[in-house]
C-alpha cells in the first residue's frame, strides 16, 4: 500500500494542470452487472470473523515509456490515451488452453511452478488483444518468484506485497510467496484463488503499460491539484487492472476450471480485496473492485474483451 500523498515517480516528466476532466456514464455493458450469476457470486462470497483478509497488491512503478508498438502513439492526449484506447476495441481474449498445475503450495518450489505455468498462459491470452491494439505484444514481463519480505527493484523498494515494475522499456512482475504458502496451510483452494487472481492483476497493468495507459495514468495524477482526484485516479487504474485480471482468467476457464470451490474462492478473494476502512482509498471500495472484477469475468458477449474494463469512462460513483 502506497502513501500517494508521500509518493513520488522517479523519471516521470511533470505535466501541466488537466483542464475539463469529468467522468461519464457507465457503458450499458457494466452497468448491467445484476446477473443470476453475479447474484449467485456474491452470496457464495459471504464472509464470517474466522475468514483471512486479502492484501492489496502495492502501487504500479512506472519509470521511462513502454516499447512503442506499430500503433502506439504518444501524441494523444492524456484523456484519450486512458479513455479511447485502441485497448477497448480489441476482440476476444484468447484461451491459453493451458492446465491447473497439480501441485503443493506449501513450498517456494511449489508455488514457483504454479505462477510460471499461470503466467505463460497469461502471456498467450493476451498477446492477440495487445496486437489489435497496436502495442508491443511479443513483449513480456519478467516474473520474479520470492522468498524476500523485502524486494529491491529498479523501481525501488517494496516490502511484503506483489507488485509491477516497468523501468526503460523492460517489466517485471514480483510475487512474494508467503503470504500464497500462509494461505495455503488454512485454505488450499484458496491459496490457488488468490494466486491466481493475484498473478492476472499484475499482468493487467502489463496490459495497461504496453497500451499506454499506465504512463498515461500516471501523468494525470501528477497534474491533478487535489489529493481527492489524484486518489481517485489510482483508483481506476487498481480497478481496471483487477477487470482485464478477471477477464483473462474468464478466457481460459474451461481449460483452468474457475468452477465449483475454486470459482467460490476466487469470489471471496475479489469480494474482500479493495480499500480496508481507515486505509489509503487508492485501491476501490470492495463492492467497486467486486463489481469490476465480475465486469471482466462475466464479459456482456459470450467471451470475455477488454472493452468492459473502460473504468476511465465511468463515473465517480463506480470507482469509490
Amino acid at each position: 500500500m502506497v502513501n500517494l500523498s508521500r509518493y513520488t515517480l522517479r523519471g516521470m516528466a511533470t505535466v501541466g494542470a488537466l483542464a475539463g476532466f469529468a467522468a461519464l456514464a457507465l457503458p450499458n455493458a457494466q452497468a448491467a452487472q445484476t446477473s443470476s450469476t453475479t447474484k449467485t457470486a456474491a452470496t457464495a462470497a459471504t464472509a464470517t470473523t474466522a475468514d483471512p483478509a486479502i492484501p492489496n497488491g502495492h502501487q504500479p512503478i512506472v519509470i521511462g515509456n513502454p516499447p512503442a508498438g506499430d500503433g502506439l502513439t504518444t501524441k494523444a492526449s492524456l484523456t484519450n490515451v486512458v479513455r479511447y484506447n485502441r485497448l477497448y476495441k480489441t476482440g476476444p481474449i484468447t484461451p491459453s488452453k493451458c492446465k491447473e498445475v497439480n501441485v503443493s503450495l506449501r513450498t517456494y518450489t511449489g508455488v514457483n511452478q504454479y505462477l510460471s505455468q499461470l503466467f505463460r498462459c497469461t502471456y498467450a491470452e493476451w498477446a492477440l488483444p495487445l496486437k489489435q491494439a497496436g502495442a508491443a505484444y511479443k513483449v513480456a514481463p519478467t516474473l520474479v518468484v520470492t522468498t524476500a519480505r523485502t524486494i529491491n527493484s529498479y523501481c525501488g523498494t517494496v516490502t511484503d506485497t506483489a507488485f509491477f515494475c516497468a523501468y526503460n522499456g523492460r517489466s517485471w512482475i514480483y510475487m512474494p510467496t508467503a503470504q500464497i504458502i500462509s494461505f495455503w496451510k488454512s485454505s488450499p483452494t484458496l491459496a490457488r484463488a488468490y494466486a491466481t487472481n493475484t498473478l492476472a492483476h499484475e499482468y493487467g497493468h502489463h496490459v495497461q503499460w504496453l497500451t499506454g495507459i499506465l504512463n498515461a495514468s500516471w501523468q494525470r495524477q501528477r497534474a491533478f491539484s487535489t489529493y481527492a482526484a489524484q486518489l481517485e485516479e489510482s483508483r481506476r487504474r487498481e480497478l481496471q487492472a483487477s477487470c482485464l485480471g478477471s477477464a483473462s482468467i474468464a478466457a481460459n476457464k474451461r481449460y483452468y476450471p474457475m468452477s465449483g470451490g475454486l470459482y467460490q474462492q476466487w469470489v471471496y478473494v475479489v469480494t474482500n480485496s479493495g480499500d480496508q476502512p481507515g486505509g489509503v482509498r487508492d485501491h476501490g471500495s470492495l463492492k467497486n473492485h467486486r463489481f469490476w472484477s465480475f465486469a471482466g469475468f462475466n464479459a456482456s458477449r459470450s467471451y470475455a474483451v477488454a472493452g468492459n474494463c473502460n473504468t476511465f469512462n465511468a463515473t465517480s460513483a463506480y470507482v469509490s
